[in-house]
């Protein structure tokens, strides 16, 4: 065969083969379609005397490659300039030669989804596909239900895992379009399901009342083994009578599957958390996510036993509990992509309660990049809500103020429920602190009303009422404390943290009185330490040493709160923390520039940088002293050894040359 003229691309013109190399266009466009060498080939070129030398001479026009298949731009301009009557007929035909074969399309479905032709048999095993890819990579699955649907699927019969495959990726308009239309129909196909994805994405918004609305819509009768799922969120939206009912109308359906055990454990764990004595309802949500984690379901879920233990953990006073059981949730994969963010989140609110901000920051960033979709309603909630609490933590008013703007935006978007009340009580304190109670009163209002439609559980309602005996503190408001302090006084019956709780908040109120004994003081430090609060417990601590009488009980408490905080009184290598109390004890100042940073061309300390830190965020001595826990005294001897050794003549000269030693971050006001 004559060698053919070059089109613009180098490669032979496409357009020029005709005539006796008409029959090499066929072959090369029967290749791109998706037909093979040796076979199988359509029809027509089966039946072709000489054929290997018609693929010769597909091999010399430079548009064959070794391996049987058609150069890239070969192939989209034959498949371009095709007619397309006659591509679907190729295509057709091609399908029936591998299914008539016993082999699966795999990918050849995909492609041919995509071109445009609608098969059933092509849509049927895109389908089967992502049926089998929805638990994961729900991510796959929506590429695949969507080609079936481009492939001639209605997309009817599966519209509940379509919308299941979508939230577990994070889409939650997506899922809640589809999940939208499904519900409205007279016979919604896997109705059970479809109420299941909507639940689960209602929850995710932050609205979990309309989760248990979802629920109730289905009724008891059609609730089957969701009825677990259905008692999440009713508990969860303040009405557990509604999830008794349910519960009690009969054992789910079913065989005893890890799935179904898990579910089982979850809601008899959430009912426990309820009464009086919960101290069997966390290894009963522990057991729950273990089983949960066996068996790498990625159903739609409310909230995922993983968090739910977290969350009891958490409530009673057990972070570390909390980080092992989020550890291992996390570590399986435990509800799918969708529940990563929340299981970092709480994983970055064990870390802050046990005072490990930067463990909770990495945790937080985790969250942030967990998933190519922006954090869903209640993720962002908790998350503004961490950000407020390092930053009061850490002392950052400007960041504080940065933190509550944002969380301020956060709260607007979602409603309380029984899951969300650390966010709200961490909200409450930073609220007060920046005398901005009434931007969260109605909240605050709906989270007692939450509690009080469950009978005031004492898991639930004591960490609520510490955050607003603070709040009250912060406030300075008396009558507002008291029935929170009575509260706690009341569930210590039951509560070992409540207990902890009510003596701390007595001691607090007797420090702020100027009427405490250091030792009382000293052991409600100790037992908020011993709850997973060591920054309450050496702040309480701190605070009372800058208002004791005597040096000996100050250097008692300094020293407690350096024990239960150390993170609160950084050194740098090889500096002693014993040297500043030796200090206080006798009255004279700290040696000269001990354990300066080397390399550092200020010559000041670690301990020295922090004062001047404070100093430039114009804190007093006796606010440094409490921020690093060191006496107002020792903070002043600090200020005058950075004077001297800096040149400074006044206090102005002295925040100048300060703010040049710290560098940019610290410019002039």
């Amino acid at each position: 065969m004559e060698s053919l003229p070059s089109d613009e691309s180098g490669l032979p013109g496409i357009s020029e083969l005709t005539g006796e190399s008409a029959v090499v266009r066929e072959l090369l466009l029967a290749l791109s379609v998706g037909f093979m060498l040796p076979a199988p080939l359509p029809q027509s070129l089966e039946n072709q005397e000489g054929l290997e030398a018609i693929v010769a001479a597909a091999r010399d026009t430079g548009l064959l490659l070794s391996d049987g298949t058609v150069v890239g731009t070969a192939r989209y301009a034959l498949l371009k300039r095709t007619p397309t009557p006659h591509l679907r007929a190729l295509q057709r035909e091609l399908v029936e030669k591998v299914v008539a074969e016993g082999r699966p399309l795999d990918d050849l479905a995909r492609d041919l989804a995509r071109s445009g032709l609608q098969d059933a048999r092509v849509a049927a095993e895109l389908e089967d596909a992502a049926n089998n890819a929805l638990d994961t990579d729900p991510q796959l699955a929506v590429d695949l239900y969507a080609e079936a649907v481009l492939a001639g699927n209605s997309g009817l019969e599966n519209s509940a895992k379509r919308a299941q495959a979508a939230a577990a990726t994070g889409d939650l308009d997506g899922a809640g379009r589809i999940v939208d239309r499904l519900l409205a129909l007279p016979e919604p196909p896997d109705l059970r399901l479809g109420v299941d994805v909507a639940a689960a994405v209602w929850a995710q918004r932050g609205m979990l009342a309309r989760s248990a609305e979802t629920y109730s819509w289905l009724g008891p009768e059609r609730l089957d083994g969701s009825a677990p799922l259905a008692a999440v969120a009713m508990i969860g939206s303040g009405n557990a009578g509604r999830a008794e009912e349910i519960l009690s109308a009969g054992p789910p359906s079913g065989s005893p599957t890890l799935l179904a055990v898990a579910l089982a454990l979850t809601q008899e764990g959430l009912r426990q958390t309820l009464g009086p004595a919960p101290h069997a309802a966390l290894p009963e949500l522990i057991r729950a996510s273990d089983m949960m984690n066996a068996s790498a379901a990625a159903i739609p879920l409310p909230e995922t036993p993983g968090a739910l233990a977290a969350l009891c953990a958490l409530h009673n006073g057990e972070p570390a509990s909390a980080e092992n059981v989020l550890r291992a949730a996390l570590a399986a994969g435990q509800g799918g992509d969708a529940a990563r963010p929340r299981l970092f989140l709480l994983q970055a609110w064990s870390a802050m309660q046990q005072d490990n901000a930067d463990e909770a920051r990495l945790a937080i960033n985790e969250a942030v990049k967990a998933n190519h979709w922006s954090l869903v309603p209640r993720d962002e909630l908790m998350l503004a809500a961490l950000e407020v609490g390092l930053a009061r933590r850490g002392s950052d008013v400007h960041g504080l103020v940065v933190a509550w703007d944002k969380a301020r935006e956060a709260m607007m978007h979602v409603s309380v429920d029984l899951y969300s009340l650390l966010p709200w009580g961490e909200l409450m304190i930073a609220a007060a602190r920046l005398r901005e109670t009434r931007r969260v009163a109605h909240y605050l209002d709906a989270a007692w009303e939450l509690l009080r439609k469950l009978g005031n559980p004492p898991l639930w309602s004591v960490p609520v009422h510490w955050a607003a005996v603070q709040a009250a503190l912060l406030s300075e408001d008396p009558a507002g404390l008291a029935p929170h302090a009575a509260a706690l006084v009341r569930a210590s019956e039951h509560s070992q943290l409540a207990a902890v709780l009510a003596a701390g908040g007595k001691a607090w109120v007797s420090v702020l009185a100027g009427r405490f004994e250091a030792p009382d003081v000293e052991a409600a430090a100790r037992g908020l330490a011993g709850v997973g609060m060591p920054w309450e417990g050496a702040r309480l601590a701190g605070h009372a040493a800058a208002h004791a009488e005597e040096r000996r009980e100050m250097v008692r408490l300094l020293a407690c709160a350096r024990d239960i905080h150390p993170q609160g009184a950084p050194a740098a290598a090889g500096h002693d923390r014993t040297a500043e109390p030796r200090n206080e004890v006798a009255g004279a100042p700290a040696v000269e520039n001990p354990g300066a940073a080397a390399g550092d061309p200020s010559g000041l300390s670690a301990r020295e940088r922090e004062v001047a830190r404070l100093l430039l965020e114009g804190k007093t001595y006796r606010e440094i002293g409490e921020a690093i826990y060191i006496s107002p005294r020792t903070a002043e001897h600090h200020v005058a050894r950075m004077r001297r050794r800096l040149g400074a003549e006044n206090r102005s000269e002295l925040l100048a040359r300060l703010r040049l030693a710290l560098g940019d971050g610290y410019p002039p006001p």
